[in-house]
């Protein structure tokens, strides 16, 4: 089947582990992402965080289910001031390490020696990134008074994970 876009839904920020997080979810089917996919990947997301550093506890999540079994959690956290942290949980994905096809038992991504690659999104994944990079450098950074409020409220607006024109082979 040829490429093609998906939806992204932006959702209300909530608290875990101590930290704000962000949430985009990023699926084929216009129904969103199924409930019980959803409250399996937020009930492994404190397992995702890093411990404070100093930096406003700002994270921002993408929940993915692709078409098949997979389902994806990818959390960014803040850090440094200005670096993002990285962890990742899938499920339904046996080739990642995941114990079976169920969409909603969610294991933490780890390079494995059978499989190193260290994963940290895929194409529909990807567009909130550099969004939420240019919103903390616009309210975090950039003023002489960080605005963690004006920075939490700045989200990707919610469309399909496509750019604003057509992808054109070269």
């Amino acid at each position: 089947m040829p490429f093609q876009e998906k939806h992204l839904w932006v959702l209300p920020t909530i608290e875990s582990g101590g930290r704000l997080i962000k949430r985009y979810h990023v699926s084929g089917d216009p129904a969103g992402i199924p409930a019980d996919v959803e409250k399996a990947a937020y009930a492994i997301l404190p397992d995702l965080l890093p411990p404070p550093d100093g930096t406003p506890p700002a994270t921002f999540v993408v929940l993915h289910k692709g078409g098949d079994t997979g389902a994806y959690m990818n959390a960014y956290s803040w850090a440094w001031d200005n670096a993002l942290h990285f962890d990742g949980a899938a499920a339904g994905q046996p080739v990642l390490g995941c114990p079976d096809q169920d969409p909603t038992h969610f294991v933490r991504l780890r390079p494995r020696p059978d499989n190193p690659l260290n994963l940290f999104g895929c194409v529909w994944e990807l567009p909130p990134l550099l969004h939420e990079r240019n919103a903390w450098v616009r309210h975090m950074l950039v003023p002489d008074i960080p605005d963690l409020d004006a920075y939490l409220t700045d989200s990707l607006s919610a469309h399909d994970t496509g750019l604003t024109g057509p992808v054109v082979a070269q």
